[in-house]
């Protein structure tokens, strides 16, 4: 990385997905990689394509992608063998998803299963169902919101650790079978 470069440049805090232009880039899995990759630390299109095992080109293209939706912008450039060399970042440290986009959720979570999987050791993964009242659900989603965003970023020379938290409330499930009810 060129010594004139900063890692740290000015973003947005948050970026809230809303057009369908974001919802369409967040629409493959490989996009969400990058945008993890992204996180923390301005990148080039060679240096992404080392990370993720994948070929400039497909980096090249959904890098595009992300960029015209506004979710990442080239923060530097610089000369190299008669071209230019451009480092991308994500435009904003949090991207905010708004619910109900089934496609943009989907591959959220296939991005996040690849992470997983490989993972360097046995990442911690627990689903649990609870029964909560309103009052109760909403203390723990504020607990689970103060934990993630309190977490101390321990600085460039240590590990990366993922990180996800989610509470949602199910959908009503299946009706019941009406052969089960009992009989008066």
């Amino acid at each position: 990385m060129p010594t004139d470069l900063l890692p740290d440049q000015p973003r947005d805090e948050q970026l809230e997905v809303t057009s369908a232009e974001q919802f369409k880039a967040l629409g493959h899995a490989f996009r969400h990689r990058l945008l993890f990759a992204l996180g923390q630390r301005p990148a080039t299109i060679s240096q992404l394509a080392a990370s993720l095992g994948a070929a400039k080109g497909t980096v090249a293209h959904h890098l595009g992608v992300l960029r015209d939706a506004g979710m990442v912008r080239v923060v530097h450039t610089r000369p190299v063998r008669g071209g230019t060399e451009q480092y991308y970042q994500r435009a904003a440290r949090r991207l905010i998803v708004s619910p109900g986009h089934p496609g943009a959720t989907g591959a959220m979570f296939g991005a996040i299963a690849e992470e997983i999987a490989a993972a360097a050791d046995e990442p911690l993964l627990l689903l649990r169902h609870l029964r909560l009242t309103a009052t109760q659900a909403e203390r723990l989603r504020a607990a689970l919101l103060d934990l993630v965003e309190n977490a101390e970023d321990a600085g460039a020379d240590e590990p990366r650790h993922g990180m996800l938290v989610s509470l949602y409330r199910q959908g009503a499930g299946p009706p019941p079978d009406p052969a089960a009810a009992p009989s008066s």
